[in-house]
């Protein structure tokens, strides 16, 4: 008998988990897992989640090899969706890629490459559209100094010829490693949807590593952009519980009157646009959610290890968003710039 044998091609290679959600209909689902699959120089597998997908995709892939199916149907959102997938994962990298993403075949490989520099805490793709791929996605997200994130770069053409910093990954393609999620404890469920990829990237800053966009890790996303009560209930309710939980106290004092302006801002223009009882049912959950909120605002300011100072500077000062526009933005924008750049010297 020989005692030779044949070695695995993928031996020696980074592992990574690839965690997929599986939503309603979704055209791309089945192209989006085969082309993770077929990454090279990483040793991959895909997490598929089970999200409250309605057609037999889920059925289909569940047989494929290298594909681990988890949950049972129920929509859990996109927090505690990746969470579950992720608690499944075996790789010592995680991977968040849309089920309405394509990856190409060395993507996975170059945000990891990234993840070597011990700086680095999250690496994400440089988001294309589907249907136009000369053009971005997103260059990785923009985060207001209160609290609105919005994507960077979007139906722009791709210049950089180098990683970038960044102040939020899109959670549509990044990767970052299971020690530096478990660290974090991943997204906190209670975003549901909207804002959770803010929270993680800005808690990555907050503890002294970078978050990048990578311009040759390229991800082909089917982007719809909508604008419904209930997206719009999600986005303010989990910006203010962003800004709640993760701002310092002292910032909060001194970004307090920018802070009220936009609120009403907001409410003027949710009453204009006919969705301000979403708006309102935002307050709601916020008051009966707050020993959530008052506990989770305990754990995170006990983790920072980088004064607001200096976390901040990854910041923007200017509302630039298709989400959403409130009366007067542009003299908001000139205001918010003079009032920023007075205090920021004292946060």
């Amino acid at each position: 008998m020989s005692d030779t044998h044949q070695q695995n091609p993928t031996d020696g290679l980074p592992r990574v988990s690839a965690v997929v959600l599986a939503w309603r209909e979704e055209p791309l689902l089945r192209r989006a897992v085969e082309a993770l699959l077929s990454s090279v120089k990483v040793d991959v597998d895909v997490v598929l989640v089970d999200n409250g997908c309605t057609t037999d995709d889920v059925l289909a892939l569940r047989t494929v090899p290298g594909v681990t199916v988890v949950g049972d149907g129920e929509n859990l959102g996109f927090s505690a969706g990746c969470n579950l997938g992720v608690a499944a994962a075996r790789g010592e990298y995680v991977a968040l890629v849309n089920g309405d993403a394509v990856v190409e075949p060395t993507t996975l490989a170059r945000l990891v490459a990234e993840l070597a520099d011990p700086a680095v805490g999250i690496a994400a793709g440089a988001v294309r559209l589907a249907d136009e791929p000369d053009l971005l996605n997103s260059r990785g997200n923009e985060v207001h100094v209160l609290g609105l994130s919005w994507i960077g770069g979007f139906r722009e053409r791709e210049t950089r010829s180098a990683p970038t910093d960044t102040a939020g990954a899109m959670g549509a393609c990044l990767v970052t490693s299971r020690a530096h999620w478990d660290r974090l404890g991943g997204f906190d469920p209670h975003y549901f949807a909207y804002h959770e990829d803010a929270d993680l990237s800005i808690r990555t800053w907050r503890i002294g590593l970078r978050v990048i966009n990578v311009p040759d890790a390229v991800a082909l996303h089917r982007y719809e952009f909508s604008r419904n009560g209930f997206k719009f209930y999600l986005v303010e309710r989990n910006r203010l519980m962003f800004v709640a939980t993760v701002w310092g106290t002292r910032s909060l004092l001194l970004l307090g009157p920018p802070l009220v302006a936009l609120e009403l801002a907001m409410l003027a223009l949710a009453a204009r646009q006919g969705w301000l009882p979403d708006k309102l049912r935002g307050y709601r959950w916020l008051w009966r959610h707050r020993r959530h909120v008052r506990h989770r605002r305990a754990v995170l300011q006990a983790e920072r290890t980088v004064a607001d100072r200096v976390w901040m500077r990854v910041l923007t000062d200017r509302l630039d968003t298709p989400l959403v526009e409130p009366p007067g933005t542009a003299l908001f924008n000139t205001a918010m710039a003079g009032y920023w750049r007075v205090v920021r010297r004292w946060v």
